[in-house]
């Protein structure tokens, strides 16, 4: 642990009693953020989980604790915050275990790993009606929007961070302006969809198995966008491999829990619609995944997602081949990535 988080650590369980009553502190792996993390063993409780920030906070201002109050009215499971310190920067939270949907993955049965997608699409749908009905300025989100900068600045990140740094990619100006305008066309027609509350990043190492049930994490950057925008994170996502049988039956599966079935009338174009706006969002999802990727490696010299690059851009490679609308884009990148040729 870094200088100050240990001491932070001990201060907060002496302040709040626990000192006497934990048996041991344990380190647990930090996600992509600033934040890091450990588990307070108790002998005679439930253990919980510590998430320590760079710096003080106020909790009533903390997108994490704001967004967790909205998650719960809706309600969808959500880690359950018993503590805080604002002057310590530390939240303390409840202890799902370490079982991700990615990791319960490995060892599950074809059936059991139907019903958890299922019950993670489910969610998905629950979070997009529930958010409807819960709009209010009291929660961030309702704030905050895929707008085109901030879908045009992801995918600028992809241009840097991997095209460039990751790659070595050597942009002209004029190739650096039409892979703009290429990627601008994207960000446009994504930000001008109707919006939905979205997770933003909701895929199989966000997703808990605990105690049955899936429960969901890393919502703090929970924010207004397009109602493809959590399906895409979690079936194409860059963690886990999945059929285009098992895909379409799971968009199937959404698209009926909001009404919409292949028997009805228009119901067939309207999915056919549904698919064409979610393979649009699958390309801008997984460019900026690889930007992000890219970052990772380049500048925060953290290795560990380069295994997840090939997965990634064989979900770009498929989406360019399977549309026309993307023959300019594919035209650009091919230039620099063999891959899609």
């Amino acid at each position: 642990m870094t200088d100050n988080v240990r001491p932070r650590i001990d201060r907060y369980l002496s302040e709040t009693g626990l000192a006497d009553r934990a048996a041991k502190v344990v380190p647990l792996t930090g996600d992509a953020s600033d934040r890091r993390y450990v588990r307070i063993l108790l002998r005679d409780a439930p253990s919980q989980v510590l998430s320590v920030y760079p710096q003080a906070f106020d909790v009533e201002q903390l997108p994490f604790a704001n967004v967790a109050r909205l998650m719960a009215a809706m309600p969808v499971p959500v880690p359950a915050i018993l503590g805080h310190s604002n002057e310590l920067g530390i939240l303390a939270l409840e202890d799902l275990g370490d079982v991700t949907l990615q990791a319960h993955l490995g060892a599950a049965t074809r059936a059991e790993h139907a019903a958890l997608y299922r019950q993670a699409v489910t969610l998905i749908a629950r979070m997009q009606q529930r958010g409807r009905d819960l709009t209010s300025d009291r929660y961030l989100p309702y704030g905050i929007a895929f707008d085109v900068e901030k879908l045009s600045w992801e995918l600028q990140f992809f241009a840097k961070h991997f095209l460039e740094a990751y790659r070595g990619a050597v942009l002209t100006p004029a190739g650096r302006e039409a892979l703009g305008v290429e990627l601008l066309r994207i960000a446009e027609e994504l930000a001008a969809e109707p919006r939905v509350f979205c997770h933003r990043d909701y895929h199989s190492r966000n997703l808990m198995l605990h105690a049955g049930q899936l429960y969901i994490i890393d919502f703090q950057d929970a924010r207004m966008g397009p109602d493809t925008y959590d399906l895409v994170s979690l079936l194409r996502d860059s963690y886990m491999d999945f059929s285009e049988r098992e895909v379409d039956e799971l968009i199937a599966f959404f698209l009926a829990l909001r009404g919409v079935g292949a028997d009805r009338g228009g119901a067939g174009m309207e999915a056919g619609l549904f698919r064409r706006r979610f393979d649009l969002m699958a390309l801008q999802r997984n460019l900026k995944a690889l930007g992000t990727f890219g970052f990772q490696t380049t500048t925060r010299g953290n290795p560990v997602y380069i295994q997840y690059i090939p997965r990634t851009i064989a979900y770009v490679r498929n989406n360019v081949e399977r549309d026309a609308r993307f023959w300019r884009l594919r035209e650009i990148l091919s230039a620099h990535l063999d891959e899609l040729k």
